[in-house]
């Protein structure tokens, strides 16, 4: 394992004019303007595709790994780091989704939670929050 490759902290600039931020280590830019309402798995997949914020049009839902990296278990209600503006936490339904479906089961998808930076794999039908990327892939 070259631990030129491991990045122990990301690096975040956010753009308040854009309402996005930028992680630096990986190139991904996160959404982060307000957080809007709780939705199923199929129209967070849409809703992602169809977002049009900062000037640009090509964001999606991220994957499991893009979406836990943001989880920062050091930090609790919200375990996200600080410079995220718009989270939804506090409770055990501030899921967000992720794009990526357990093989075993293709009627669920997995989701992060930034209250305490859990993860668990939900039924599609449930409703949570999104949190949209752009870059990476």
């Amino acid at each position: 394992l070259c631990m030129a490759s491991l990045s122990l902290h990301a690096e975040y600039l956010r753009d308040s004019t854009k309402e996005v931020v930028l992680d630096t280590s990986s190139g991904l830019m996160w959404q982060d303007n307000a957080v809007g309402s709780r939705m199923n798995w199929a129209t967070a997949l849409t809703t992602c595709e169809d977002i049009s914020l900062g000037g640009y049009s090509d964001w999606r839902l991220p994957n499991y790994e893009e979406l836990y990296s943001l989880a920062d278990k050091s930090r609790y209600n919200p375990a996200i780091s600080p410079v995220f503006q718009n989270v939804s936490s506090g409770d055990y339904l501030s899921y967000y989704w992720s794009a990526t479906t357990p093989a075993s089961d293709t009627a669920r998808a997995w989701a992060v939670t930034f209250n305490d930076g859990n993860d668990d794999w939900n039924a599609k039908t449930d409703t949570y929050y999104v949190r949209c990327v752009r870059g990476g892939q």
